[in-house]
């Protein structure tokens, strides 16, 4: 299949926790960590978010940089990076960030189970919709439509289900990951990569690229490759 060269951010505690147990969106990323990743939304032509991360935090995921945004301009690039959500079932607000926070073109991902009420919602703001048959989207044909689209380079920011699908799919090459000098403990918090996992014989090795210390308070940025003979095991 031909698709956007696609990378995950994400930012996790050292037990591998992107939020607490009270899913509530805690912060993780440190001031210098949130400028990195100011600068990777800049270097994208699109950022993705599954289903749950879209419904209940509507991100914005824009630039926040003006002189990033002047930046993209000025290489003939829109203002901002393209919107993606990619949802089972959408169930965004009007005034909702996802669709207002911009300017920038926003594509939405779903299926018959958003009904015809949500999508005159999305479309009333501004975004184009692709809608799939079947009870969830298809990752591979979503890329292949946005690789037409002319989406080359394709971050994606969670959340744990769609990270996991994605690489599930061997549909990711590489990995950033900054590790936070926090313990949040918890067996409901999510994990950077959840859905239903891997036994360890078909776990899905890395190649480490580059691993540095960001902060001085001790925070790590780590930046992985994913094998490109890896053959992840499909959904039944």
């Amino acid at each position: 299949m031909t698709r956007p060269f696609v990378f995950i951010n994400i930012a996790m505690t050292v037990d591998g926790k992107i939020d607490s147990h009270a899913r509530q969106g805690v912060a993780i990323s440190s001031p210098t960590d949130k400028r990195r990743v100011d600068e990777l939304r800049a270097s994208a032509d699109a950022v993705l978010v599954g289903g749950k991360t879209l419904n209940a935090e509507a991100p914005k995921l824009t630039v926040k940089s003006a002189d990033l945004r002047a930046n993209r301009l000025a290489a003939g690039q829109s203002e901002n990076p393209i919107k993606i959500g990619i949802v089972s079932q959408a169930t965004l607000l009007p005034d909702s960030d996802f669709l207002t926070a911009g300017p920038a073109q926003k594509l939405i991902f779903t299926t018959p189970k958003t009904d015809s009420g949500q999508l005159e919602v999305l479309q009333a703001g501004g975004a184009q919709v692709f809608i799939h048959n079947g009870p969830r989207v298809d990752l591979e044909q979503a890329l292949e439509t946005l690789k037409t689209l002319g989406v080359n380079r394709l971050m994606v920011e969670g959340g744990a289900t769609l990270n996991f699908e994605l690489i599930r799919l061997g549909l990711v090459d590489e990995l950033t990951a900054y590790v936070a000098p926090l313990l949040f403990g918890g067996e409901t918090a999510p994990t950077a990569i959840g859905g239903p996992g891997l036994v360890r014989s078909a776990a899905i090795g890395l190649e480490l690229v580059a691993a540095q210390v960001l902060d001085s308070n001790g925070g790590l940025l780590l930046h992985y490759r994913f094998p490109k003979n890896i053959n992840p095991p499909r959904r039944k």
